[in-house]
């Protein structure tokens, strides 16, 4: 798996984000206009997804990105659910909401397969690397001697 250098690199938070892009063109359209509440809750759990993601990889630690990243799963979820009451009350298609409901299948299989990854990785985190490095550099200092 490539290193990122930035959460905008991440193949899950783009799905993320493409599934936010989604869920606010439902939203904008008139039949969702009057639910103030299942607007809020189903803007809320989609931005929640992308932005889980960007402040896991920004807290620069693999266990603290693991979690950000169970996180942004479970809102993915959360998503889903609240899908199902805009079909239910006639906001969405059919087809949109199965489009839709993919889409965040997909995503949660993309933030899956980073969370397996990160569980298998050597590597730390960022904030870690200059700790590794002074660590190397402090044995071989003492082989010397």
């Amino acid at each position: 798996m490539a290193t990122f250098k930035r959460f905008e690199d991440i193949e899950a938070w783009q799905k993320a984000r493409e599934l936010c892009k989604e869920i606010n063109s439902y939203i904008n359209n008139q039949n969702f206009s009057k639910d103030f509440g299942l607007i809020s809750q189903i803007r809320n759990s989609s931005g929640s997804v992308m932005d889980n993601i960007a402040e896991g990889f920004d807290r620069e630690g693999k266990k603290e990105f693991s979690q950000f990243l169970s996180i942004a799963k479970a809102s993915c979820g959360e998503t889903q659910s609240q899908l199902y009451r805009a079909l239910d009350n006639g906001y969405i298609t059919e087809v949109e909401f199965q489009k839709t409901y993919q889409s965040a299948n997909e995503t949660k299989a993309k933030i899956t397969g980073l969370m397996n990854y990160l569980r298998t990785s050597e590597i730390k985190g960022i904030k870690f690397k200059s700790n590794d490095n002074q660590t190397s550099n402090t044995q071989t200092s003492n082989e010397n001697d």
